[in-house]
């Protein structure tokens, strides 16, 4: 792998110092509560659930439905999201309780934290070079209309859930060859024969494919089956949240640059989409400085915001942004976004 030159903006090291510093209180904050809103919507759901009756089955089912969906829109943020901050290892100064957390949030969402860890080290290390990073390759590009589409986002992809269901069961066997979060090649390019990291892979894959046939079997005998709908596939359901949150990370930005402010975006946003997705806005910011832990990133954002484009505040600011980019790559995929930079004082 090749050498980059990264651009970084000026800090003061005693303030960048501070800022990654890591808290045990800071990541519970984040952690426990958004458990929690999976444990009370996952409550509610299986409530509802239970009310259908022959009587009143249209209006209840609706409900529920309204419930998982709800459900889901909170769970779609633990793989990919909660369990990336966590392969950081910033959040928590305990590695005990980092390593609980990042098992409980990918078990709840048949996540390979194993494999992506593996994969984003090279992601951070060569960001959005074509040779080098499987993990975001540019110009990326969204299939973002459709009723396909919308009621994938909305409800779920049952493509998707076959996907990572198959990956999963055959890398418990160990076999790579399947595609999951990420593409097949890149997977095996990136643990590179690696017995460790394969064998890794395998111990968590089988305790997924175990862990979830017990509670499957368990769900099943007690006559509770509907909460394999809501543990077992909980964190499939009502993506939209979360795409509307992570596609604007690198989408439409330059590949083979060594200045992260061209190949990421940073954006604002209000406190329950910056809750439930762990910060990640601050995109510029997180690449410059991984070290940093999710919960200093918006006072990081503050010390260096007069190097970073303008921001955007809000998703839908952010989207009003994005959408002309994306309809552009549709007429021509090499078209790229490139911001405009602050002028150097």
């Amino acid at each position: 792998m090749q050498n980059i030159r990264w651009y970084r903006s000026n800090i003061d090291p005693i303030l960048l110092r501070n800022l990654m510093r890591k808290s045990d209180a800071r990541a519970f904050l984040q952690a426990i509560p958004q458990l929690l809103i999976y444990l009370v919507t996952g409550t509610l759901a299986y409530i509802c659930f239970l009310n259908v009756t022959a009587e009143s089955w249209l209006l209840q089912s609706i409900t529920c439905i309204f419930a998982l969906l709800i459900h889901g829109t909170n769970a779609s943020f633990f793989g990919g999201v909660a369990t990336h901050e966590l392969c950081h290892k910033t959040p928590f100064e305990s590695m005990t309780w980092n390593t609980t957390f990042i098992r409980i949030f990918s078990f709840l969402s048949w996540f390979d934290y194993t494999g992506f860890r593996v994969s984003h080290v090279k992601h951070h290390q060569s960001t959005t070079h074509i040779d080098y990073d499987g993990e975001v390759v540019l110009p990326v590009g969204l299939t973002w209309h459709g009723i396909r589409f919308i009621f994938s986002k909305i409800f779920f992809n049952p493509i998707e859930i076959y996907r990572i269901l198959k990956y999963t069961f055959h890398a418990a066997m160990g076999d790579f060859s399947r595609d999951g979060f990420f593409k097949a090649e890149w997977l095996q390019r990136a643990i590179n024969r690696n017995i460790a990291n394969e064998s890794e892979i395998i111990t968590w894959s089988r305790v997924l494919v175990l862990g979830h046939l017990i509670l499957a079997i368990i769900f099943i005998t007690t006559g509770n089956w509907f909460l394999i709908v809501i543990v077992t596939f909980g964190s499939f359901f009502s993506s939209w949240l979360v795409h509307l949150c992570g596609a604007p990370q690198h989408v439409g930005l330059a590949s083979n640059t060594p200045d992260f402010r061209l190949c990421c975006r940073t954006y604002t946003c209000g406190f329950i989409p910056g809750f439930l997705y762990w910060n990640m806005q601050y995109h510029i910011e997180h690449h410059m400085f991984p070290a940093v832990p999710f919960y200093n990133l918006p006072r990081l954002h503050e010390a260096i915001k007069r190097d970073l484009p303008a921001t955007t505040h809000g998703l839908i600011a952010t989207w009003k942004e994005l959408i002309p980019i994306m309809k552009m790559q549709l007429t021509n995929p090499n078209y790229i976004y490139v911001p405009r930079l602050p002028d150097k004082p």
